[in-house]
């Protein structure tokens, strides 16, 4: 057997998919990227924000709460383990397809199957199956689609490309409460108009994915123990990375207990209905909106900016300040106007960080055969402070001070995280 030097055919494929890439991605590739992220958050966010209580309170308008707490809450079990396990089959597939188009084909699939299968679930069994079964296909596709970047964008580009995408989520999530709106309580139209858009948003991407292929010998020899194992991210071997997993969890604890609450803290502490006349629910979707306007410009404006400078952490301990800003406006001036100024100056802040903390994540994953991987465990620290964050704010609400003090301690957390990033020391 003679030895193949690393420009033979054999090898080309698993050379480019591993290597660092130098080449700036087009136009049409980022927005197939932005399209991807779009339809994966209209399909989560549509039922999550709308149509899975609309369905809870059709089967039993007694228990639509408690119906509600176990579909979400097995949907979110399915989404943390999901992500990075996904992510993880993604780095070892092989095939003339790449590594990422063909989950993003798949995981939309069988979202949008799903998805159109909920419109007639007989009942909250059937339900729930079927809402795990979406979240299991959008996060393959979530999965995928978050690695694609690092594997095909080069390093000085990744802020404004990791801006577009959290551009592309944050309009999601307002087409999925548009769409809901727009049904006006046709749960089963809903699902099907999520699934529609979920399908159709991978498209583009899939027509000009162009993934680098791996070959099978490339791939080492499947091992479960092995595989189990590698989920494991050692944060001695792999400092930085352990410390920017930290810092991400630590930041989005602290978004997750300001916005927990939100509507009580209207209705409570603000008593928006008695002072303006606006019910505290539409006090939510504007302040919502707002705050959603502002993740929308930080998001690209932040990300261009982190590419320009070459440099990602003043920026990003910036933006956690910025977070952190926004609690403190809100504990201190518990009015209307106060209200609005701190979801603009939260919306400020966390589109920011979106953008330039996930550049910076992109540089200090381990190895580049794990991408999907890796990725897929910095996104438990998107997805854990949904369990931790009412457990840390329902003490402070109730016992320990209330609206106030549960907004410090939100500021507090954030500038944890922000005071950790100063601890990597790969990124400048």
């Amino acid at each position: 057997m003679t030895n193949q030097t690393p420009e033979t055919p054999r090898d080309i494929g698993p050379a480019l998919a591993f290597a660092e890439p130098e080449v700036p991605v087009r136009a049409p590739w980022t927005f197939g990227v932005v399209l991807v992220n779009l339809g994966i958050n209209a399909a989560f966010f549509g039922p999550i924000q709308v149509l899975l209580g609309q369905q809870a309170a059709h089967f039993d308008p007694g228990q639509k709460e408690a119906i509600l707490a176990l579909v979400t809450g097995a949907g979110a079990a399915v989404s943390m383990v999901g992500n990075p396990l996904s992510g993880a089959f993604s780095d070892r597939t092989a095939g003339r397809f790449g590594r990422r188009r063909p989950w993003v084909l798949a995981g939309a699939l069988l979202g949008t199957v799903a998805l159109v299968a909920l419109a007639g679930a007989p009942g909250v069994a059937v339900m729930t199956v079927l809402w795990c079964l979406v979240q299991a296909g959008c996060n393959a596709a979530y999965a995928a689609i978050t690695a694609a970047i690092p594997d095909r964008v080069p390093v000085l580009q990744r802020g404004t490309v990791g801006g577009l995408a959290a551009m592309g989520q944050t309009v999601g999530i307002l087409l999925g409460a548009v769409i809901a709106a727009a049904v006006a309580g046709s749960f089963g139209l809903g699902y099907i108009v999520c699934a529609v858009v979920l399908i159709a948003s991978v498209v583009l991407y899939l027509v000009r994915a162009d993934d680098a292929p791996l070959t099978r010998s490339s791939v080492v020899p499947f091992s479960l123990g092995a595989f189990l194992a590698s989920f494991w991210v050692s944060p001695r071997a792999y400092p930085d990375f352990g410390w920017a997993w930290l810092t991400r969890l630590l930041v989005n604890i602290g978004n997750h207990m300001v916005t927990l609450y939100l509507l009580f803290f209207l209705a409570d502490a603000v008593h928006l209905e008695r002072t303006t006349g606006i019910p505290s629910a539409t006090g939510v979707l504007i302040l919502t909106g707002l705050y959603a306007v502002m993740v929308i410009v930080t998001s690209v404006l932040g990300g261009k900016l982190s590419d320009r400078m070459g440099k990602r952490k003043p920026l990003v301990i910036a933006s956690s300040a910025v977070i952190a800003g926004a609690s403190l406006i809100l504990a201190f001036f518990p009015t209307w106007v106060g209200a609005i100024v701190g979801a603009l100056v939260l919306g400020i802040g966390f589109g920011a960080y979106l953008a330039v903390d996930f550049a910076l994540i992109t540089q200090v994953l381990p190895r580049a055969a794990d991408r999907g991987k890796d990725l897929g465990v910095i996104n438990i620290a998107n997805s854990l402070p949904q369990v931790i964050a009412p457990l840390i704010a329902y003490p402070f609400v109730a016992f320990l001070g209330g609206y106030v003090s549960l907004y410090v301690a939100a500021a507090v957390i954030g500038l944890l995280g922000a005071v950790f990033v100063t601890r990597i020391r790969s990124v400048a």
